[in-house]
């Protein structure tokens, strides 16, 4: 975990793994640790928990393997396995085989790491009372990361595989373990009440704490209050969603009550933000910084004032290859290594006009035979399209310095093998190629979870828990309309139309707009696209390339759009199947409907 120097040995981690099962005190002859020099001080307390963090999966490494990652609109050029419905091929993606907690990153696995993470959080929880050489503010700072990682882990889990087993205590093989699953209802409030719990001991900014001191300005990725209430928010609109709702009450509608307690989650933190400055939403101008940032000495980070929790950052040199390889061109082993997660058109159609109207409108402008010109500032900063420069280096031929994505172009066959027509560039800039070698420089991370994530929650949370886009909560000043608002200002949009705002339905329909373009690939859509239902409407299981000649004035003429598979989506779809060896260990862990 960059900039945590309360790291407790390895040697001494894995006693501690190994002994887990049963009391500590009971170690092997040869351990000259006892339970007291771990837990007693904060120091080496937290050096423990600091483990915990090594278990959040980096998206930009393990998840470029994680095909979820293109199982919503946009399009992993192989296997297809998510797009035909074959889920049994995330088996070992998503469950690895151990719980890697050491600093590579490619290896690291959702299910092992959370479960593992699970385990340690409880395994503090239990040892607090040893925690003597402390102040009050220490061991409420060790109790809330426990707490907060509990249902953290927890909520990272259930969001893939539904209602689960909530595990609260440290379980020891003389138990009974045939825990049964829970709702998904359940589980998610259970973990609320550690989020909440967790909110309420931990700071809003390490930096201005006592304990916080030994590592002043080092703590920007420690977990606080603000991470705290958002996934409490997140987590409770995540259940009352539609989805979500369906498996716990059987009604496919946004539970209004659940939506309102996620809203007062929200509203605490946007308040807390604007009262502290804690996270401000990074300037249009410097927007990228959320997700890549030129880093000479390769110790600058991305995420500016805006990004809450990042993954764990274990090696600054590994922001390379997997990011840049839905982006730009690469000459590695003397070949040009060719793209494979690209956006699709139907995708690209979230991106309103640069005038705040969606491309759908008959006010927007929009012609489908130009269809590139005059979008919104997202869509240039995240799209590539046809002719756009790719590498500054006149070393290579122009055929690799600009995209050549038109029909016969090199980026559609030799070089980028673009099937649908885009390559995106959010994670890296223009430079990180083999001729300009600026990936030297770079650093570049999948945020987990950002200011403007929070906001359209709150939006969304609000409009669905109190009716209206004009609604707010209580102790709020914000509307859902001027919440989302912000958003869209910031991208340099104006106002949403009032034709938007008319209805909750027509809002509700930007949310889900909005969401896609501000959050893409960002790992959101696909849980997105769940939990509200719409998973299996043909609009979102198409995905569709562009083809097209490119004219003498450089503008694309001939452009057919084209369906290059549609993904398979039945009921059983919502969920991710458990490997068959877990659902045959008792009765009451009985595997995902469908599956």
């Amino acid at each position: 975990m960059k900039h945590i120097i309360y790291k407790i040995s390895y040697s001494l981690l894995l006693m501690l793994i190994i002994s887990s099962c049963e009391d500590y005190l009971d170690k092997s002859p040869e351990a000259n640790i006892t339970e007291k020099e771990v837990y007693g001080s904060f120091t080496s307390f937290q050096g423990f928990v600091e483990e915990m963090y090594n278990c959040v999966t980096d998206y930009n490494k393990a998840g470029a393997w994680n095909l979820y990652l293109f199982a919503d609109e946009t399009l992993n050029n192989y296997p297809y396995s998510f797009d035909l419905g074959n889920y049994w091929d995330q088996s070992a993606l998503l469950y690895g085989t151990t719980a890697n907690t050491d600093n590579e990153p490619r290896s690291k696995r959702i299910w092992p790491l959370c479960w593992y993470g699970i385990r340690k959080a409880n395994l503090g929880l239990s040892k607090l009372d040893l925690l003597t050489d402390a102040t009050q503010e220490e061991k409420d700072f060790i109790k809330g990361q426990c707490l907060f990682f509990r249902g953290w882990f927890h909520f990272e889990l259930m969001r893939y595989w539904g209602g689960l087993p909530y595990i609260d205590t440290v379980l020891v093989a003389t138990d009974d373990l045939s825990l049964p699953r829970l709702s998904y209802r359940e589980t998610a409030l259970k973990a609320a009440e550690d989020l909440k719990a967790a909110a309420k001991l931990l700071p809003v900014d390490w930096d201005k704490s006592v304990a916080g001191k030994p590592t002043l300005g080092n703590n920007h990725q420690r977990i606080t209050k603000i991470h705290a209430l958002g996934y409490l928010g997140k987590d409770l609109l995540y259940a009352a969603s539609p989805m979500m709702n369906e498996e716990s009450t059987g009604k496919a509608v946004f539970d209004s009550e659940l939506c309102q307690q996620a809203a007062d989650a929200f509203s605490e933190l946007l308040k807390l933000c604007d009262e502290t400055g804690a996270y401000k939403l990074q300037p249009w101008a410097t927007w990228t910084d959320n997700f890549w940032v030129w880093s000479a000495s390769n110790r600058t980070l991305p995420g500016g004032s805006e990004v809450i929790m990042y993954p764990a950052i274990l090696e600054y040199s590994r922001s390379r290859w997997s990011a840049v390889n839905g982006t730009v061109p690469v000459a590695l082993g003397g070949g040009m290594q060719k793209n494979v997660e690209v956006p699709t058109h139907n995708f690209i159609k979230n991106y309103a006009m640069a005038n705040g109207l969606p491309i759908d409108d008959p006010h927007s402008g929009y012609n489908p035979n130009d269809p590139w010109t005059g979008r919104e500032p997202r869509f240039y900063s995240d799209i590539i399209i046809d002719g756009d420069q790719l590498v500054y280096s006149t070393a290579p031929p122009a055929s690799v310095r600009f995209a050549e994505l038109y029909n016969g172009g090199s980026y559609r066959s030799t070089v980028g093998n673009s099937v649908t027509g885009y390559f995106y560039k959010r994670f890296s800039p223009i430079g990180c190629n083999s001729w300009d070698n600026k990936w030297a420089s770079w650093q570049c991370y999948i945020p987990y979870l950002r200011l403007a994530d929070i906001y359209l929650m709150y939006a969304e949370a609000v409009l669905q828990g109190y009716g209206n886009p004009s609604s707010k909560a209580p102790n709020y000043s914000l509307t859902a309309e001027q919440a989302l608002n912000i958003i869209r200002n910031r991208a340099q949009l104006p106002d949403l139309d009032a034709r938007y705002t008319s209805t909750k339905e027509a809002f509700m329909g930007e949310i889900i707009r909005e969401r896609a373009v501000e959050l893409a690939f960002e790992a959101h859509r696909f849980h997105d696209l769940r939990r509200w239902n719409l998973n299996g409407e043909m609009k979102y299981r198409e995905k569709t390339a562009i083809d097209f000649d490119r004219g003498p004035n450089g503008k694309p003429i001939n452009l057919q759009e084209r369906i290059v598979i549609t993904r398979v989506v039945e009921k059983k779809h919502n969920w991710l199947p458990f490997q068959v060896k877990f659902t045959t260990l008792y009765p009451e862990f009985p595997q995902n409907p469908g599956w």
